[in-house]
């Protein structure tokens, strides 16, 4: 029986377009969970953060749901947590070309 981690990994290799989808997935998870974990932390209430951030309890929802566009309010709320955003591009894979040297 196949496992969902193989069943990633051969759709990544076939697919460069859902490796990409599924990295950006799993950044805003882990934006998430760093979330969570603080409210629970601190035994707060969505509502409660959002209070203290200035936002609604439905924008908190939403970026614990992984939904967000702004990252300028989620890079606030990060940093209000103790942490920070990183925001890396990187080349596509298959668009990287080596050019010989010129002597």
């Amino acid at each position: 029986m196949k496992k969902v981690d193989d069943y990633i990994k051969e759709k990544m290799k076939k697919d460069p377009h859902f490796k990409s989808r599924y990295d950006l997935i799993m950044q805003k998870v882990e934006i998430a969970k760093k979330i969570i974990e603080y409210r629970i932390e601190h035994n707060l209430s969505q509502a409660q953060l959002a209070k203290e951030m200035g936002v609604t309890q439905q924008y908190i929802s939403k970026i614990e749901e992984g939904e967000f566009s702004n990252l300028d309010t989620v890079e606030d709320i990060l940093h209000h947590i103790g942490c920070r955003l990183k925001i890396e591009v990187v080349p596509k894979a298959h668009s990287l070309k080596i050019h010989p040297q010129i002597a």
